[in-house]
């Protein structure tokens, strides 16, 4: 996990504060985000030692933050290796794929039935910068939080905060999988055209429509987040 040179901005901008947040919660932000951008690799080694160097904290607060980072499911301890950021297998990714899209279409269905006509059209503003940005060529992570914002407004219009808290807490292993999905360069387009016949069918108020279309997009997001993740090996 080390970088070519001491100087590396991307692990540099790991040091955290002392005074906005209790330190252990600033420091399991910061190496929770850096695991779902992708600046940890799955697979990848978390050494003690490196990250109190990184991050300037003790190795006490480290321990601590990958013990939470077990808990949620992103960092797993291996005997005589410590631990690694999780590789999700197949059979993981389909199981949370199938309970995302169970999920996702319910809220379709409940914005459907219950979203106002601003929420609706929010929605299509989200859709359209979502398509701003894949046809600006941004970077993965920057596509993922334009389709965040397309979630946020979707959970939001839904109103069903069950739903809403099951996909939250689904949400750090969900989110590897999504950008291992969008990390394929003809990803981007395939997700606008998706995301468009969902918006298009949710615009119609037909529930059974927009289901399909949402049940679709995220069979297809399984296919490619699938394909991403064959490509993650384990640290020796």
């Amino acid at each position: 996990m080390a970088s070519d040179n001491g100087s590396d901005p991307g692990l540099l901008s790991l040091r955290v504060g002392r005074v906005a947040a209790p330190l252990r919660g600033q420091v399991l932000d910061l190496v929770r985000q850096g695991i779902l951008d992708f600046r940890y690799q799955p697979g990848q080694r978390l050494i003690e030692r490196e990250l109190v160097a990184e991050i300037g904290v003790s190795r006490t607060t480290v321990r601590e933050v990958l013990r939470e980072l077990e808990a949620e499911g992103l960092v797993k301890s291996i005997p005589q290796k410590g631990a690694i950021v999780v590789v999700p297998t197949p059979e993981e990714a389909s199981e949370l794929y199938e309970v995302r899209s169970a999920l996702e279409q319910l809220a379709v269905r409940a914005f459907v039935a219950h979203a106002t006509d601003e929420q609706v059209a929010e929605l299509r503003d989200t859709c359209e910068a979502f398509a701003a940005a894949s046809d600006a060529g941004d970077t993965t992570q920057a596509l993922l939080r334009a389709k965040d914002a397309f979630y946020e407004v979707l959970l939001e219009g839904a109103g069903n905060s069950v739903v809403r808290s099951i996909l939250s807490s689904l949400q750090a292993r969900v989110r590897m999988l999504r950008a291992a999905s969008m990390s394929n360069p003809d990803r981007g387009k395939k997700v606008l055209a998706e995301i468009g016949a969902l918006v298009g069918a949710i615009e119609a108020r037909d529930a059974d429509a927009a289901a399909e279309a949402c049940a679709r997009h995220l069979g297809q997001a399984e296919q490619s987040g699938l394909a991403g993740i064959s490509s993650f090996s384990v640290d020796a």
